[in-house]
């Protein structure tokens, strides 16, 4: 269309940029108003999320928001929800199946082996020690060598209702104070000594003799630690011929235990903890290592 304030000149072109690449000139066109508006509400809503929701960032955290709102607490609460549901309903299952149960089923296993770690740390560390190896007194759990037997089930008899507890289903076993009670005379006491070290290859109190020494074992000693001295887990006799002594192996501590006996307690957990804790106990304790 010609200019008719200037007849004979041709139209303007079109408004560039002034760049041209290879010929091709960049135009200088309107954006669409479409598009300008989608630009103006995206605008609006960033200003209205940077005030609703957590969005700017401090030096030592961000601003809330004036919703509070927080996906990462909300995912948290949900992963959190979850792990309780799955804990009650596990925690449930360890109580209502048997210790062999638990051994066999490998999710039930990791599941006591965790609870029984934490309920032992808390519960039988102060004697047993954090690593179960144990002190003058109190046994090491991760040894072979068990009073009242190694089993898992044995165990979590033990655990359960403890040795001379007080609880009816208790271990009972006693050593005699074979001294104090005048049982044996100090000589009898020596040479038992020297024969019951002998067991286990150590030397016993010089000037002593060991064929004494069985003598007197013989008489009062091996109904409940066996003729061979090998021990009896029923009656809670440890085994003699071994190198492990509860307390101690030095030919004073051994006459002290004979002529003085021992009475050492383990408590009755059961009423203390729950069924699960006492089953996963059980289970953690005979997984140690010196489970039989």
């Amino acid at each position: 269309m010609a200019d008719t304030a200037h007849p004979g000149t041709p139209p303007p072109g079109p408004e560039t940029t002034g760049h041209e690449w290879d010929g091709i000139a960049e135009y200088n066109n309107p954006l669409p108003r479409w598009w300008l508006y989608c630009l103006y509400a995206t605008i609006l809503w960033s200003v209205g999320y940077w005030i609703a929701y957590p969005a700017w960032p401090l030096v030592s955290g961000y601003t809330g928001g004036v919703l509070g709102y927080s996906q990462r607490a909300t995912v948290l609460n949900e992963v959190e929800a979850v792990r309780r549901d799955r804990g009650a309903r596990g925690q449930a299952q360890l109580a209502s199946a048997t210790v062999a149960e638990i051994r066999a089923d490998p999710a039930l296993l990791r599941l006591s082996l965790a609870t029984g770690k934490a309920a032992f740390g808390d519960n039988c560390a102060g004697c047993h020690g954090t690593s179960a190896t144990g002190r003058t007194g109190y046994p090491n759990l991760q040894d072979d060598d068990w009073l009242w037997g190694g089993t898992a089930e044995e165990i979590e008899r033990t655990i359960r209702y403890g040795a001379r507890s007080g609880n009816g289903e208790a271990h009972a076993g006693d050593m005699p104070a074979f001294g104090r009670d005048g049982v044996l005379k100090s000589d009898e006491i020596e040479a038992v000594t020297t024969y019951v070290l002998s067991l286990s290859g150590k030397p016993g109190v010089p000037g002593t003799s060991a064929e004494k020494g069985a003598a007197v074992f013989a008489d009062n000693c091996a109904a409940c630690h066996g003729e061979g001295g090998k021990g009896n887990s029923e009656m809670g006799a440890p085994n003699l011929t071994d190198p492990i002594w509860l307390y101690g192996s030095s030919p004073e501590q051994i006459a002290a235990t004979v002529a003085n006996g021992r009475k050492g307690v383990m408590p009755a957990w059961e009423g203390r903890l729950d069924q699960a804790t006492i089953k996963s106990l059980a289970v953690y304790v005979h997984s140690l290592g010196g489970g039989k």
